[in-house]
């Protein structure tokens, strides 16, 4: 596999950036006070900036650069960031990663204005121009003057610039405080063949000749201080000398150096020097250090950035081992030799145990998800005039990486959903004795082998005479047909429904909830709707954790194996003779309650005689359950699921198919399709027996 496109890298780190940068900004509307959060965006601004100057995104770094000229009153503390301002903001980080993603596509009078907005509220006690101007160094002493300042040694980690910091950004900065003589030291520097490109070997001795405070250089390198050796002494009164080109390429004596790759030349165009500069005189002992470096996120946990394809190829491969050990166990169990079993118990436990290291690193906190929301909360909020507070929890659990994926459009169409249909406007909840401000709630846990994601609003709540009047209308109910709420609430689901009044920019044309649930039960999970009326609405979804290998239960129907999700399981009974008598009715009597049942052997068209004492598996998604007749339940599977072709999309009882241990195929049942079917034949045999 070819090694990843640095800037498609870049792109990479500066996504995982914005996020840092959209959530401080979106807090900031809530803690305006919060220097930390302050900290955290100009974190993230700065390094976006040096790093698009690093990889040939000029523009993104002068818009990023006039982005913290502009914000730099918030920084120090002479304006509070309002939600105009906050929005403006946002709009400016929007059009950074437009820069970064498609630039072609970008407008730069759209850049332009986004800044004037920016530099309109954050100067409303000073003119516009003035603010538009970018801090300039102050003017160099004259030649002979006496000016006290400072003397810095400057040494910074390595990996600086891989992390997107660049010290001569940091130089320049430092220049704006006034007259600054740099010297580089080029003593570490190792041979050419020893050197790593993205490595940053030079040190730099610096005179800084400013009355300015310790506080007002710490800032330069805020960001920075873990990265790099700062040494800081008084400088005592001294002769300035004459000024000269802040940055120029060094005299012939380095010219080695100037021919190193692009980051190191970079690096080589330092200031020059007060006195001759020494050549370079490289250390043989001096080790390149490995390219691969990991990273520690906030828990001081060490990452490494892989691809993911690599994870996916690697989960096929493990899902291969998996079928092979189960091949191997059902030879070693058909034979006699005890060092064979040994040997398959062994490999079988091993092949476990990778299953779910592997497992386990494509796992993903669903915080990272929940992240993305904040912002659509905050732009709905502001457009439809809804004040909504937005909650989350159980960000730690994890999901399966391509569960994330996947789970991403179906949670945008429920909140939207929530703030225009379940939020109330201002005031109808005063009258209601509401507070002014709604709440959204997003909440994660596990549950056994799967995750419950809930949405939850504290709006109005379902109208369940309105969702009623609107399915009579479209014909989808006969009129005055008996149906509890849970199954009119259902009907939100159907293709074209909407409650609606009229047509908007959000709602109204009855697509998006039978997208979520089709989008959930491809997902192999299901979605629960509960509501009280004038207290709010909650939906509920189940997912499994993965969609690679799940446990399943093997069962036979004639002379063909199947397998049922085994987290839809609810308990295995077996056939009644009661049961077998009533082939009309399709309900089998569970402790009190008539659950309809499906016979397989029907559905799969199966040859043969039916066994003598057939087995019932009850499955249920959400609060319907169903029961399913087989012939055999063989026992638990360990699942390696295997997509069906393109040729088989038409197919909707079955959701994939994998292998067993014999080599043989088995197809694994849809259970939602299944629930579908079976309610079906119970709709059909209601209206059969009312006429």
């Amino acid at each position: 596999m070819s090694a990843m496109d640095p800037t498609e890298v870049f792109r990479q780190e500066a996504s995982e950036l914005f996020e840092v940068l959209e959530g401080a900004l979106l807090d900031l509307g809530q803690r305006p006070d919060d220097r930390e959060l302050v900290d955290s965006a100009f974190r993230a601004l700065h390094t976006i900036k040096g790093s698009g100057a690093m990889f040939g995104f000029d523009k993104v770094a002068s818009f990023t650069h006039e982005f913290e000229t502009a914000f730099d009153r918030v920084r120090k503390g002479e304006i509070k960031p309002t939600q105009e301002l906050i929005s403006v903001a946002l709009a400016a980080k929007d059009y950074i990663r437009a820069l970064i993603e498609d630039p072609q596509s970008t407008d730069d009078i759209i850049g332009e204005a986004i800044l004037d907005d920016l530099k309109r509220f954050v100067s409303a006690d000073q003119p516009v121009a003035a603010v538009a101007e970018i801090a300039e160094a102050p003017p160099l002493a004259p030649a002979g003057s006496k000016q006290a300042g400072w003397h810095l040694y400057l040494e910074f980690e390595t990996h600086i610039l891989r992390n997107g910091s660049n010290p001569l950004d940091l130089l320049e900065d430092l220049c704006k405080l006034g007259p600054c003589f740099v010297v580089p030291v080029t003593d570490g520097i190792p041979f050419l063949d020893e050197m790593e490109p993205e490595d940053c070997y030079l040190k730099w001795d610096v005179k800084l000749h400013a009355a300015c405070d310790k506080d007002a250089i710490d800032d330069v390198f805020m960001f920075v201080q873990d990265e790099m050796k700062l040494t800081l002494q008084p400088l005592e009164h001294v002769e300035a000398p004459a000024p000269a080109p802040l940055f120029q390429l060094l005299d012939e004596e380095l010219a080695p150096v100037v021919e190193m790759p692009a980051p190191v030349v970079e690096a080589a165009a330092a200031p020059v020097a007060e006195q001759p500069v020494a050549k370079a005189e490289p250390k043989s002992e001096s080790k390149p250090e490995p390219k691969l470096e990991a990273k520690r996120d906030d828990r001081g946990i060490a990452t490494v950035r892989v691809q993911a394809e690599r994870l996916d190829e690697l989960m096929d491969r493990v899902g291969e081992l998996v079928i092979a050990q189960a091949r191997l166990t059902q030879l070693a169990a058909s034979g006699s030799d005890l060092s064979i079993k040994m040997i398959a118990e062994e490999i079988e436990r091993l092949a476990s145990s990778l299953r779910d290291t592997t497992m386990g690193a494509r796992m993903v906190p669903i915080g990272s998800l929940f992240g993305r929301f904040r912002r659509l909360i905050h732009d709905l909020s502001r457009d439809l005039s809804k004040p909504v507070e937005f909650v989350t929890s159980g960000e730690d659990t994890e999901l399966d990486k391509t569960m994330i994926e996947c789970l991403a459009d179906p949670l945008v169409h429920l909140i939207r959903n929530a703030i225009d249909h379940g939020i109330e406007d201002t005031a109808t909840r005063a009258a209601n004795g509401k507070t002014e401000q709604g709440r959204i709630e997003l909440a994660a846990v596990h549950s056994g082998a799967q995750v419950l994601v809930t949405v939850k609003d504290n709006g109005g709540g379902l109208n369940t005479a309105r969702i009623r009047a609107k399915a009579e209308e479209q014909g989808l109910i006969a009129t005055g047909a008996v149906l509890t709420d849970h199954e009119v609430h259902q009907f939100l689901f159907h293709p074209g429904f909407s409650t609606a009044q009229t047509i908007s920019a959000l709602s109204g044309r009855g697509v998006g909830m039978d997208v979520v649930k089709r989008t959930i039960e491809n997902m192999r999970g299901s979605i629960d709707l509960s509501t009280r009326p004038g207290q709010g609405t909650t939906v509920t979804l189940r997912l499994p954790l993965t969609l690679a290998i799940i446990e399943g239960l093997l069962i036979r129907v004639g002379e063909g194996r199947y397998i049922i999700p085994l987290s839809a399981v609810e308990e295995c009974i077996e056939l009644t003779a009661e049961d077998e008598r009533s082939r009309g009715r399709n309900f089998l009597n569970v402790r009190g309650n008539l659950v309809p049942f499906l016979r397989l052997r029907e559905i799969m068209t199966a040859s043969g005689t039916p066994d003598r004492h057939q087995k019932t598996i009850i499955i249920s998604t959400g609060e319907t359950h169903v029961g399913l007749v087989a012939d055999q339940i063989i026992g638990n599977h360990q699942t390696v699921i295997k997509s069906l072709s393109k040729l088989h999309s038409d197919v909707t009882t079955f959701s994939g198919a994998t292998i067993l241990g014999d080599g043989t195929a088995a197809l694994i049942l849809d259970v939602a399709q299944l629930v579908a079917l079976a309610q079906s034949k119970v709709e059909k045999q209601h209206i059969s027996e009312a006429a």
